[in-house]
């Protein structure tokens, strides 16, 4: 897995990811893009999310904090992001905690075409009809099939799936990989996960534009076990959860290609059926 070619094109190329993401996390996404090298912007209006969406380089959805005008300008900024090629990421934050965010996450799918879908197991479970188990966003637990579940998904739909945890999978339809880093710290600060559907945009959007699924997942692996990487070196300098974030940030900024592939762990778990 080429980490550092990853890592190197985003603080090469600085790639501009519009987010549409929640209230609470606004604030650390763009911090945890600019620390990786990226530029983040948060666009909301429905009046010009179709205009930022098509001079982004990745657009990130997050559907944690949801109203009514949100979904309008995920779908408005999705289609646009659609027609100029730009990838679309998609966090269904609490899918399945009430009916009303079930709901959006099934239409978010069938509206705009999705290059990366992320959500926590549980999140990702509960979305392929599985017995999966959010508590507002947290996850409570997931399937033991979900990898098999998630790869046929994202073989029928042409999409990269990741679910993260305790160990995170990712899958383009063909393979599965199964990421082994990350810290158990990352669950006791907001938007963890957040942070890291943020930063998929990053490593998605300096990907050739129209690339295949295959080419996409790379990046998402590279993306993830960055971020986890990162976080492994934090915790070793933080007394909780407050030196924690902070520590992050800087870890993200310092992290280099050869620290990543030194320390991930990454297993190919899943050939061709």
């Amino acid at each position: 897995m080429k980490f550092d070619f990853w890592l190197e094109r985003v603080r090469a190329d600085r790639p501009l990811v519009h987010n549409i993401t929640n209230l609470v996390v606004n604030n650390i996404a763009a911090n945890a893009l600019l620390a990786m090298g990226a530029s983040p912007v948060m666009a909301y209006a429905p009046e010009e999310v179709g205009d930022m969406a098509r001079i982004a380089q990745a657009l990130s959805l997050n559907m944690g904090t949801l109203t009514s005008d949100i979904v309008r300008s995920m779908k408005i900024a999705g289609k646009a992001a659609n027609d100029a090629g730009v990838p679309v990421i998609f966090d269904p934050v609490g899918v399945g905690a009430t009916p009303y965010r079930t709901e959006v996450a099934g239409n978010i799918p069938e509206d705009v075409k999705l290059t990366v879908l992320r959500g926590n197991a549980g999140e990702m479970s509960v979305f392929l009809g599985l017995a999966g188990e959010v508590k507002g966003v947290d996850s409570l637990g997931s399937h033991q099939s979900l990898p098999l579940v998630m790869k046929e998904y994202a073989k029928k739909q042409g999409v990269v799936m990741i679910a993260t945890g305790v160990e995170d999978y990712v899958t383009d339809g063909e393979q599965i990989w199964r990421l082994g880093n990350g810290h158990p710290l990352l669950s006791h600060i907001t938007g963890s996960g957040c942070m890291l559907t943020a930063l998929l945009g990053a490593f998605v959007g300096v990907a050739p534009k129209h690339s295949n699924l295959q080419v996409y997942a790379e990046a998402c692996v590279a993306a993830v076990t960055t971020y986890n990487v990162a976080a492994e070196i934090a915790a070793q300098e933080s007394a909780g959860p407050g030196t924690f974030q902070a520590r992050l940030f800087d870890s993200l900024y310092k992290i280099d290609g050869e620290t990543v592939k030194r320390m991930a762990h990454v297993e190919l778990v899943s050939e061709h059926e």
